[in-house]
């Protein structure tokens, strides 16, 4: 089965109830198997721009990207070329944005978070940069795949505070990372086995500082038959609870397998899959 087929995806963005404008952005490239989520940030209509240019332009340089070649294709001495496109086309976006933040006043200092999926060889390869997240419901377990890059994490992780103490946080906003506020920005890239059946979860931080993780996994839990109809509850949600930011959410429902075909140029790949 292609990718096309074995994916159910939909998207939802929302600019919740107390922001006059929605800078989150959201794409989905069902063909190619890949999807992107930005939250962007800055004065005025800045993080809008952000968020625009970052889901554009990586949008349109993976289309091409794995055109030329399958995001599984091993380049580079065994990198597989999902890897070798991401790094590369987030580079030259987060340059992109970089660039218009430094030469137009109005957009000085914008920039944007990133969480992106590309879906390939029954694999996903996530990469993310600030504290939009993935989430993955396998069975009856609901985990965040991605790990916030921001003071919030930092300080859970030195130990400065419990989770608990995280969720009333005056920082919970900090992130260390973003698109386009740097010269330079190094993305989290990270493989995923997939399985028939997982249903993935990407949001920005709207949903999740607004919606407890243990909701979030009973809703997808229980309307993970009907993804448009999830994905409209999980933004009812966000904005019956405040809706103090935008929210955005794009679900991906694994319904078939989409490995490579088992022939003979397959076998150094599912070789090193078997020895992980």
């Amino acid at each position: 089965m292609n990718v096309a087929e074995a994916l159910q995806i939909v998207t939802r963005t929302d600019p919740g109830m107390v922001r006059a404008q929605n800078e989150d952005a959201v794409l989905a490239n069902p063909l190619r198997g890949f999807v992107v989520l930005a939250d962007g940030m800055g004065g005025y209509n800045a993080g809008e721009v952000a968020s625009g240019m970052a889901t554009t332009l990586l949008g349109t340089e993976l289309e091409k990207a794995f055109a030329l070649r399958p995001p599984s294709a091993r380049v580079d001495g065994g990198k597989p070329w999902a890897h070798v496109g991401i790094e590369a086309e987030i580079a030259r976006a987060n340059g992109a944005i970089y660039q218009a933040a430094q030469s137009q006043p109005q957009y000085s200092g914008m920039g944007t978070t990133l969480v992106m999926g590309v879906f390939h060889d029954n694999t996903l390869t996530v990469a993310h940069i600030g504290d939009s997240r993935l989430y993955r419901l396998r069975g009856e377990e609901f985990r965040s795949i991605t790990r916030d890059h921001s003071l919030l994490q930092e300080q859970i992780d030195s130990g400065m505070l419990t989770p608990e103490e995280a969720r009333h946080s005056q920082n919970r906003n900090l992130v260390t990372r973003a698109l386009g506020v740097d010269p330079t920005v190094e993305p989290e890239i990270r493989d995923y086995e997939v399985r028939v059946g997982d249903v993935f979860l990407l949001c920005s931080d709207g949903l999740n500082d607004m919606v407890e993780d243990e909701e979030i996994a009973m809703t997808l839990s229980a309307l993970s038959a009907n993804l448009d109809l999830c994905a409209t509850q999980l933004i009812q949600m966000a904005n019956d609870n405040g809706g103090r930011d935008n929210v955005s959410v794009i679900l991906v429902k694994v319904i078939g397998d989409f490995g490579s075909p088992r022939g003979l140029r397959s076998w150094p790949t599912r070789l090193l899959a078997w020895l992980k």
